[in-house]
């Protein structure tokens, strides 16, 4: 099997680093890439979001899967153009990736299919947004209703910077979501779908806000780690009943079908799991973190997924080890982060044992890696434990010289010390909807 993945990012390299340990998979390219993935694979420039350019590549390529990482590729309706050329893709349509290209079509369809998530309102002007903000009440929680790369999110107890937020959204022609706070651990969990039929991954927890203690403006992701070993029992299949396959039932229902991964961030509230967002394809730092456990091949379950064949009878196999992914980002990301700096160590993070580095702003200029984006690079590790791959993955940090270069110090600490605590439900806990309040 030849598979072509389509992105530039940490995420695409991850899914080339299990394409490559798959032994269905004879050949894999990429573009357009980025240093790392370009010490592994052929890459190829292409601008990812033109329908036309990316089918052509495939078509040359003579690709028998091509799995699209980025959301912005998806909604732009890439799938489609591959699609209709005869290729297998492993990524939804253009009117199914509408999942995370509108919050408040989300929304629409979480309440069709009866999914618990937060309560909200749908805003379009600043008196609609001090509405809104008055009746659900501090912490105040502002969505860009478009794609925003994670960064679309504010959660504040100051209500000017929440309307502030909002007028941000406004002016760039946008709507916004408010919604309820729901207080309680998040987790990440990706289900990989081929239209009716559904396969969970494990839970993995990761950390939006660049700063440690969850302290700063929101990022596309700090860091992650898997297993949750804090997470209830019966977790995934609470939302694989609850969440993920109504949620397929009702797009399958409607005429389009969800091919491919629906990351579902989930809150555990005092009523119960509650839907924070969809995303319609891999998260990045999360898919980090789980694809270094995942022992089944990858590159098949994937083009089981894009030809609706998948096995929900198939257990999938993972490492009994954890993981544990640390985030190095530029110097001022999130907002205008430094770029063209040199980045030192990366061969020595690489030697040590159960340690990788996960490219992601990177290239290659006058044959030195140096920085191009505002999360760098990741550093991935194995243990034992949690505890151990948290020491591991640091001491990889460590090792990496970037100038002005930042990361959290506390991922994965909590879950270490054993500081998470899932709230027990409320007596009569009923789900939520999206109701208004």
């Amino acid at each position: 099997m030849k598979v072509l993945v389509i992105g530039p990012g940490g995420r695409e390299h991850a899914i080339v680093r299990s394409l490559l340990a798959d032994p269905y998979v004879r050949e894999v390219h990429a573009a357009p890439g980025n240093a790392g993935i370009a010490e592994l694979v052929p890459t190829h420039e292409v601008a990812a979001e033109d329908p036309a350019a990316v089918t052509e590549l495939a078509q040359r390529l003579g690709s028998d899967l091509v799995v699209i990482g980025p959301e912005a590729p998806l909604v732009a309706g890439v799938s489609d153009a591959l699609r209709e050329a005869g290729i297998a893709v492993f990524g939804p349509s253009k009117a199914a990736a509408e999942l995370e290209g509108s919050k408040a079509f989300a929304k629409q369809i979480m309440a069709a299919a009866n999914v618990p998530t937060a309560m909200c309102r749908v805003a379009t002007t600043a008196e609609e947004v001090a509405e809104a903000l008055d009746a659900f009440g501090a912490p105040y929680v502002v969505k860009d209703d478009g794609l925003a790369a994670g960064k679309g999110v504010v959660v504040t107890p100051d209500r000017d910077e929440a309307l502030s937020h909002a007028q941000t959204c406004f002016d760039a022609g946008g709507s916004v979501v408010i919604e309820e706070f729901l207080e309680g651990p998040e987790v990440s969990l990706f289900v990989i779908s081929d239209g009716r039929r559904a396969i969970p991954l494990v839970p993995a927890q990761d950390f939006k806000r660049i700063y440690d203690d969850d302290a700063g403006p929101n990022t596309g992701g700090m860091g992650a780690y898997t297993p949750l070993n804090w997470a209830p029992p019966g977790l995934v299949d609470e939302v694989m009943a609850r969440v993920a396959q109504p949620t397929i039932d009702e797009m399958a229902g409607r005429g389009t079908p969800f091919v491919g991964v629906l990351f579902c961030g989930l809150a555990l509230t005092s009523r119960g799991v509650r839907v924070i967002e969809f995303n319609v394809r891999f998260g990045d730092p999360e898919t980090q973190a789980v694809l270094a456990r995942l022992k089944t091949p990858l590159g098949r379950l994937l083009l089981n997924a894009a030809k609706g064949e998948l096995d929900t009878d198939e257990q999938l196999t993972w490492s009994s080890k954890s993981a544990v992914a640390v985030v190095v980002a530029a110097e001022n990301y999130p907002e205008s982060p430094r770029k063209g700096d040199p980045i030192g160590g990366l061969g020595e993070v690489d030697a040590l044992d159960g340690v990788h580095v996960i490219h992601a702003g990177t290239k290659l200029e006058d044959g030195r890696i140096v920085s191009a984006g505002g999360r760098v690079l990741s550093v991935v590790a194995l243990g034992r434990s949690l505890e151990e791959a948290r020491d591991k993955a640091y001491d990889g940090v460590g090792r990496i010289s970037l100038v002005g270069s930042q990361h959290r110090t506390d991922i994965g600490t909590k879950a270490a010390r054993g500081e998470i605590v899932v709230p027990p439900l409320r007596t009569g806990a009923v789900p939520v909807v999206g109701a208004q309040p």
